[in-house]
Order: structure tokens, then sequence, then C-alpha cells
């Protein structure tokens, strides 16, 4: 038996409704200008206003207020169906928001002048199979007026020993490669990466992170969406946590991991008995194929399970874990 934990709807479990702001006006500031280099810092790439999105009779997106300043990784995290690829579709002005105001650049999404400097990687995306990543590569760069060079971006993105070969021979790992070339070959001011490593191999994982972060380096605006709290601690200077349609939270890394509460254990067991027990314990979340737990600050809930059911490994670092331990 397995047990381990679907991370953030424990961390939206123990969120209040509230939300910690970092030092901004409550009104976004529109750019006049079109260069990174000279956008001041108290200017908005993204701006949302009372933003709504609604399907039928069912909001994807309720009253949002998100301004997103220049430079650095924001993470979007929230569990699956909480809003977060619709938000990024309003953004890049492939679905129109039903109420509320966005800007992008100071424009209106999906406005000529907001695409030529925006990249983008989708959760749910494909390509034409015949082609090569080579031959995709060098078309998007047709797209945009100062590309990154492609041979640099083959080699950054590990597509070198693959270049000539048909997308469709192409592993799922090897196609994400290829998406995520596509989203930075334009040498864009704003990167949207929606759960680019669901599904990926620790290699292909490691290689997106560390660009994405030479990316933040360099003034680029990244806008993360995952359900990965590890992920958003390891990339994130901010992280915006949505459930249902809304933002629930919103600040610092450091902030979200205190009104998290503490952090995530994720264990493997071969319990296969004696389950009413074990679910009794504290901080166990549910059982069966998975169960769930966490822990307090002062490791409480994890000193309490490890004592009565002798699991291994107790070492766990401050704030989010993906540690594995082992039931005996």
């Amino acid at each position: 038996m397995s047990l381990h934990f679907n991370e953030v709807s424990q961390l939206l479990a123990r969120l209040q409704p509230r939300r910690v702001q970092p030092p901004r006006k409550s009104v976004c500031t529109i750019m006049n200008s079109f260069s990174l280099q000279s956008a001041s810092p108290n200017t908005s790439v993204i701006c949302a206003q009372g933003l709504s999105k609604k399907f039928d009779n069912d909001y994807a997106l309720q009253h949002i207020d998100l301004s997103i300043k220049p430079g650095g990784v924001t993470a979007i995290l929230g569990a699956n169906g909480a809003g977060k690829t619709t938000f990024i579709l309003c953004c890049l002005g492939l679905s129109k928001q039903s109420s509320g105001m966005l800007t992008i650049f100071g424009e209106a999404p999906g406005s000529i002048v907001s695409k030529r400097r925006i990249g983008v990687m989708l959760q749910d995306a494909d390509l034409p199979d015949l082609l090569t990543p080579q031959e995709h590569i060098t078309l998007f760069a047709s797209y945009y007026p100062n590309p990154e060079n492609i041979d640099e971006i083959l080699n950054t993105c590990k597509l070198t020993e693959f270049a000539d070969k048909k997308y469709r021979k192409l592993s799922g790992g090897q196609k994400r490669r290829v998406q995520f070339a596509l989203a930075i070959i334009g040498d864009p001011d704003l990167v949207f990466l929606d759960e680019p490593t669901t599904g990926l191999d620790t290699e292909t994982r490691r290689m997106l992170w560390d660009v994405v972060r030479k990316l933040a380096k360099t003034g680029r605006t990244i806008i993360l969406t995952t359900h990965y709290l590890e992920e958003a601690d390891v990339l994130a200077d901010r992280v915006v946590v949505v459930k249902a349609g809304r933002i629930i939270a919103d600040g610092v890394t450091a902030e979200i991991r205190e009104l998290a509460g503490g952090g995530l254990i994720k264990c493997i067991s071969n319990v296969s008995e004696d389950y009413d027990h074990l679910f009794s314990q504290p901080g166990v979340f549910s059982l069966g194929q998975t169960a769930q737990l966490t822990k307090d600050k002062n490791h409480h809930v994890k000193q309490s399970f490890f004592y009565n059911h002798k699991l291994l490994g107790s070492s766990i670092r401050s704030g989010y874990t993906s540690s594995t331990y082992t039931h005996t």
C-alpha cells in the first residue's frame, strides 16, 4: 500500500480565505512603453480588475484582481479546475472574459503588440506530426521580430540529438521539450507556462527549471501554473493560490508556506491491514490506495505517526517536501 498526498487539496483545506498581499498599488498602472528595459518597476505586465469568466451557469473565474509587475516568477497554484488555465487563456485572448478588465502590456489580450512579446506553453497542446523540432522552431522564430538563435535554443532545451526527427516519432517528454522551446524562441518579455512539468521525467523537469530560473534572472516575467507545491516553492518569487475561480491567498513563497501551517509528507508503506487504526492517526487525511497527512511546524503530527507506526526516515526539510519514507 502506498501513502502519499494530494498536496494542493491539503493546502487549500488549511488556507483561510484571506490574502497576503505584497506591497503594491491597488490599481494597476498601465505600461506606456513597449520596452522591457525601460519599463518602470511600478508598471504592470498583467493587470486584471474584477475579471470574471462564466461558462453557462458556472464561473471559472470570479472577480479576479491581480497585478503582476515585470520580472520574476509568479506561480498560480490550485487544484484541477481551479481556473488556472482559464486565466491564461483570457490573457492570451483565446477566451474572452465575461466581465471585468484585463490588459497585457497595456493592450487588450490577443493584440498583435502583446503577441509579439509573449511566449506560451499550454497544458494541452500538440504540433503537426510531419515537421521536425528544428522546422517547428524555425517556423515559430519567424513570427517574432528578434528571435533567439535557433541552434542555441536546440542546445538549451536538449533537442540537438533529435532535431531532425519527425515530431510524431518523439516521446512525450521530447515533445514537451519542443513545446517549451517554442515558448522561448521569440525572446519574449512574458512567458506563460501552463503546468509545464506534468508527466515529465526528472531530467527534463530539471532542464526546464534551470531555463526558467535563467529567464527570470534576465528580467523576463514568468507565469507558471502548477498543482505541485514543490515546484512553486523552488521556482516562484510569488505564489497566487486559486480555488473555485477565486484568489484565496497571494504573497511571497515564505508567506504562503506559513499560511499552509508547515510542510507536507509523502510516504510509501507496506501496511496491508489495521486500516481503522491507521486512519485514526492525527493528520491522516484519507486512506485506501492513497492517504494524506500533514505535519505542523513543530513536526507534531509526524512524530506521532512515526512513533505509532515505526516509520523510517525522519528528516524533513522546512516547508513543502516531496521526501519519501518507508513503513515496516
